[in-house]
């Protein structure tokens, strides 16, 4: 007996030693890596240091500018308001194609799930468009509208249009049999049995389609603006590249870029997080 009983105490006395180190507190290091921020934003740091490094070896402003010296040119576009005065113009006629292609692909939408004629047009539809590079539409905007605004909505429109309208169909026909019938014993039918049943339910391939779309129509209004800048000598961040090009001031062109990048990021962090978090992510729709 005399033996055995130390051991009992001592295997006693280190059990809740064990527990201990289970529950051990995260380290701050540990805390700051879980966090998706402070991972972007090393990526970030570490791309611009690849960058400044590369452009030091190559040692030739003319072909690629140092991060350094293309930051001191953004900055100083920025004070005298050069940069956010092209960057306005730019988004100002982003979100007036960007919103009239969400308002017709939610028209086409409700028609597809609405009828049988709807869904063949919708598909007919994509199929035929969704692959045509809104860029090859450049000559008929031309054509058809001309120079100004009205030409660059048309081409975010074909941007936006396609993308949204066929994943915001694949969420509304990949929603559960179950969440369908439970909208229809609760009597709903219409425009409620759409808002309340069917979009929540497939918000995340909705959301998804808002993302893309946007990311389509950012890079096509630039892309489009080098083309309606050198034509009506006017235009926001595209032009801005183009002139600073033709002008052979690279480190304004990588200026341009990088507000073009900045702007992405910032849309998409902020804005498109913050709604994925508020809904999908909250409503236990996605992890």
């Amino acid at each position: 007996m005399s033996t055995t009983m130390p051991a009992r105490i001592i295997m006693n006395d280190a059990a809740p030693a064990a527990d201990g180190a289970v529950e051990r507190q995260l380290g701050t290091a540990e805390i700051l890596w879980n966090s998706g921020f402070v991972r972007k934003t090393a990526i970030i740091i570490v791309l611009a240091l690849i960058w400044e490094i590369y452009a030091r070896i190559l040692d030739n402003p003319l072909l690629f500018p140092t991060f350094s010296d293309t930051v001191t040119t953004l900055y100083q576009q920025t004070l005298d308001g050069t940069i956010p005065s092209r960057a306005y113009s730019s988004i100002k006629v982003l979100l007036m194609g960007y919103v009239a292609g969400i308002l017709l692909a939610a028209t086409l939408t409700m028609l597809a799930i609405s009828t049988r004629i709807g869904t063949d047009f919708l598909e007919t539809m994509t199929a035929m468009f969704n692959p045509l590079p809104a860029i090859a539409l450049l000559p008929l905007a031309l054509i058809w509208f001309g120079l100004g605004n009205g030409s660059l909505v048309f081409v975010l429109v074909h941007s936006v249009l396609w993308a949204v309208a066929l994943n915001t169909h694949s969420g509304f026909r990949g929603v559960s049999n179950t969440l369908r019938m439970v909208g229809r014993n609760y009597g709903l039918r219409g425009l409620p049995y759409v808002t309340k049943i069917l979009i929540p339910a497939a918000f995340p391939s909705i959301l998804t389609g808002l993302k893309i779309g946007w990311a389509f129509a950012w890079r096509t209004l630039i892309a489009a603006e080098l083309v309606f800048g050198v034509s009506s000598g006017a235009g926001g961040l595209g032009w801005f590249i183009f002139e600073n090009r033709n002008l052979l001031d690279i480190p304004a062109v990588f200026a341009g870029l990088l507000t073009v990048i900045i702007i992405g990021l910032v849309v998409e962090n902020l804005i498109f997080r913050t709604v994925e978090r508020r809904t999908v992510q909250k409503w236990g729709l996605q992890h």
